[in-house]
């Protein structure tokens, strides 16, 4: 059953569909949804990422639309909601949460690392802190096909023995950003959204190519790993990204639970980092890393039947169910 939560500000965006019926955007105030398709004040939108692309001359007609008690509003609960926007590009960021870094340093250390464990957690932290203050984000691209929507089954692979989940912040672009500094780039983000970036575990590293490192396209990018949304919540309903709660429940037992204060780079050194190499567009998602508790931290893995509960300040909630692929 999808826990329609609701979201923090007067309404948010997101993408529904009745039944099998054609996907579209709607507006959701108060779990009611309004459908935003042909109205000409709004550009006749088609999706939300039309919304997005013109999103300074739709964010007042929006605010408007939803003081009004006229229309023809939906129970949330009669719709389908689907992910809330399809970005044309997916940014997802790597090593970014001081402590879960910490801990993954912790459960990868060469078996030859005599260190007592309290003086390398203290060392390795000491080296994070350098990290942020002087060097750059760490940032990889992700396939659009991974993405699913807030309620759906996620499929684990037959082939993949450490599903893992990995609750993030995403910030969605809606001015195009390119060679942005941080100081300019929250003025890019639109919205924010709930990402949960599922990681094959065991395909991180290339244990036959160990010179090349990672292998993002096969631990990321199976179809369903990026469960996103509910809705795009605009930037301005959102006080502080940099002060968000991330929790993320696991048959309902607490795996992540940390503030993104505990980001190594916030969102505007993020997005700023991003738009020195590409060219951010409207819809496009920027993912922000995923704090400490995931499955290789608890040495339990995602299996048949699990439900996971993420949750992100003002965000609202997703909820969705693991289902093993028969070989």
């Amino acid at each position: 059953m999808a826990t329609h939560a609701q979201p923090s500000g007067p309404f948010a965006l997101g993408t529904f569909a009745d039944g099998d019926g054609a996907p579209f955007p709607g507006l959701v105030v108060d779990g009611r949804v309004l459908d935003l398709r042909g109205r000409p004040a709004l550009g006749s939108p088609a999706t939300t990422r039309d919304l997005l692309e013109r999103w300074e001359q739709a964010l007042p007609v929006l605010h408007d639309l939803a003081a009004r008690t006229d229309g023809a509003w939906r129970p949330v609960e009669g719709l389908r909601t689907l992910a809330p926007v399809e970005p044309r590009q997916l940014l997802q960021s790597g090593a970014n949460y001081r402590q879960h870094v910490i801990d993954l340093a912790i459960a990868h250390r060469p078996a030859d690392d005599a260190r007592p464990v309290e003086q390398a957690r203290a060392e390795i932290g000491a080296m994070m802190d350098r990290r942020a203050a002087e060097d750059q984000p760490y940032v990889f691209i992700g396939l659009p096909s991974s993405i699913t929507g807030p309620y759906d089954d996620v499929v684990l692979p037959h082939w993949c023995t450490k599903p893992d989940w990995e609750l993030e912040l995403a910030a969605v672009i809606g001015a195009p950003a390119y060679r942005v500094t941080p100081e300019q780039a929250l003025g890019h983000v639109a919205a924010y959204t709930i990402a949960n970036d599922l990681t094959a575990r065991e395909l991180v590293f290339r244990r036959d190519m160990p010179e090349i490192g990672t292998d993002w396209l096969r631990c990321k990018n199976a179809p369903g790993f990026t469960p996103l949304g509910p809705y795009l919540v605009p930037a301005g309903f959102v006080a502080d990204p940099a002060d968000l709660r991330v929790t993320l429940k696991l048959n309902g037992e607490t795996m992540q639970d940390e503030s993104t204060a505990d980001m190594l780079f916030d969102v505007a050194r993020m997005v700023s980092y991003a738009s020195q190499t590409t060219r951010l567009l409207p819809g496009d998602l920027v993912l922000t890393g995923s704090p400490a508790g995931n499955g290789m931290h608890w040495g339990r893995f995602l299996a048949d039947g699990d439900v996971m509960d993420g949750t992100i300040t003002g965000l609202g909630a997703q909820r969705t169910r693991c289902v093993r692929e028969s070989a």
